[in-house]
């Protein structure tokens, strides 16, 4: 069996990743992965509640663990492009557990 290159997490779940489009999101990311060639490497997962409620949807980005907060579907095409194709972080939509990241802070 082939391993994924990057695994997404998309939050479906909880108390407001659900009302927020979660569902949506991940049905979008999943066809979005299709519509570039990248089955096969790239997976696109639903997952249970990340105890972030209030920040979804919530996507998580592994194996460089990148947690993005109020991602919309209108988000998936630069998200695709930028990460999970050109292996740079989304950074006006990452999360630092809190809320999204300050813009002034440097990204390690």
């Amino acid at each position: 069996m082939k391993v994924f290159e990057k695994h997404v997490f998309v939050c479906t779940m909880g108390k407001t990743c659900a009302e927020q489009g979660g569902e949506e999101l991940c049905s979008v990311l999943r066809q979005a992965v299709l519509d570039n060639g990248l089955k096969g490497k790239i997976r696109v997962n639903k997952a249970g509640c990340f105890d972030q409620c209030g920040h979804g949807p919530m996507v998580v980005v592994y194996p460089e663990q990148v947690w993005y907060a109020h991602v919309s579907c209108d988000d998936v095409s630069q998200l695709v492009t930028e990460h999970l194709i050109g292996d740079k972080p989304l950074e006006r939509l990452l999360y630092d557990g809190s809320g999204r990241l300050d813009k002034t802070k440097k990204i390690k």
